[in-house]
């Protein structure tokens, strides 16, 4: 195992009608004029933002609204979001929403308390110094941004999809209501449960240090999310199953299934922000299309953990080579996706992609990891391109 920092200041508000208590939420960081930003208009329909709004009003909190996070958040919204916050005058911001909108707002967040262009960050060309403090309303239970250092943005111009970490954004506070989840379509709902599982899947395939106990924590959380992702295809309205999900999201980005390894291999998540950039695909979907191809590339570099995950998480019985039973494991986990209507690869995902746009996103991404990344094997443009190839 490795030496690790652990750093979760979020605190979180868990449960039915928490959303009530905003306000308060807010006065206790020190909130005084805040910016809510938000996505489309569910958290208007729905009636969650009157309530949010009704709330500040009561308690005297001035706002200024900026809607329009979409799946992939702009970095031109970040833009808008930055000058309005100046204008204003905002000290906090409250992210209405699921990981776009709190991504955004994150951004947001760096660019009004740092010099120069906030792309910067995203490009890796300097470091954040501060941020905005923010707080969330989480309505959608998938990138576990809600308790995260991370945020991820799309550039626009060049459909460039980059990612920034810095513990200067992580939220103040959480509010983590799983009826508000309720009203998902099924198909974000199984692109969330995705995604939580392979942020603690990426740490989880390492080359490099591992302990017991933040095994059992992993395999524990994905089988979690698999047990009650599957009840929600057939209940969407189970509580039970939407309140196990949410605050697994938050446990698996929070860093605590990553303590005393080398930090994960996150390459399944950068081959995907290269999908998202280039064709706009829900995230969760893009990883579980490249994931099985990333798998069978890399498995035999790190079969000692594809076993155990076999055995521990898929239930794999444990007889014949250690080859075999760890390709039954990557099987087991694609038959999951296609229970819960998952892709299993791109043509699924619904992208046709040409030789040209595969060699694209292999540069590009090479180019974004600085050459070469991995920790279940290191990845370099000739593998990246390989796995696109294998994912068509």
């Amino acid at each position: 195992m490795f030496g690790f920092k652990y750093f979760t200041p979020t605190k979180v508000v868990f449960g039915r009608e928490t959303e009530s208590q905003v306000a308060s939420l807010i006065k206790e960081f020190g909130g005084k004029k805040v910016l809510i930003h938000y996505g489309g208009g569910s958290v208007i329909r729905s009636g969650l933002m009157k309530k949010v709004t009704d709330s500040l009003d009561a308690a005297g909190i001035p706002y200024v609204m900026l809607g329009g996070a979409v799946p992939n958040p702009r970095l031109s919204l970040v833009y808008e979001g930055i000058d309005l916050c100046k204008k204003e005058g905002v000290d906090f911001l409250l992210a209405v929403g699921g990981g776009s909108a709190i991504d955004s707002a994150k951004a947001i967040g760096y660019g009004v308390t740092n010099d120069g262009d906030v792309w910067d960050f995203y490009d890796y060309k300097r470091k954040a110094t501060a941020c905005l403090p923010l707080g969330v309303i989480l309505t959608l239970a998938a990138t576990g941004s809600e308790m995260s250092d991370s945020s991820v943005i799309t550039k626009e111009e060049g459909l460039v999809k980059r990612g920034y970490s810095s513990d200067y954004c992580r939220p103040k506070f959480a509010i983590m209501n799983p009826e508000l989840t309720m009203t998902l379509p099924d198909y974000q709902t199984a692109c969330g449960c995705t995604d939580i599982m392979m942020h603690t899947m990426e740490r989880y395939f390492t080359n490099g240090g591992n302990m017991e106990i933040t095994d059992a924590l992993a395999e524990g959380l994905i089988r979690t999310v698999m047990k009650n992702a599957e009840i929600l295809v057939k209940d969407p309205k189970n509580y039970e199953a939407r309140a196990e999900v949410m605050w697994a999201g938050s446990l698996s980005h929070n860093g605590l299934t990553g303590c005393g390894n080398d930090g994960g291999d996150w390459m399944t998540h950068k081959l995907e922000h290269e999908l998202g950039g280039l064709y706009d695909v829900a995230h969760g979907a893009g990883l579980a299309a490249i994931w099985g191809s990333w798998a069978r590339y890399v498995c035999g570099n790190c079969l000692p953990r594809f076993k155990q995950f076999a055995v521990n998480v898929m239930g794999v019985e444990p007889v014949g080579s250690d080859e075999e039973i760890a390709l039954k494991g990557i099987e087991a986990m694609e038959d999951f996706y296609r229970r819960i209507h998952m892709p299993t690869n791109l043509r699924e995902l619904g992208v046709n992609a040409t030789d040209e746009d595969l060699a694209e996103m292999a540069h590009k991404c090479a180019v974004g990891v600085g050459g070469s990344m991995g920790s279940a094997r290191l990845l370099y443009e000739k593998d990246m391109l390989e796995i696109f190839k294998a994912s068509r």
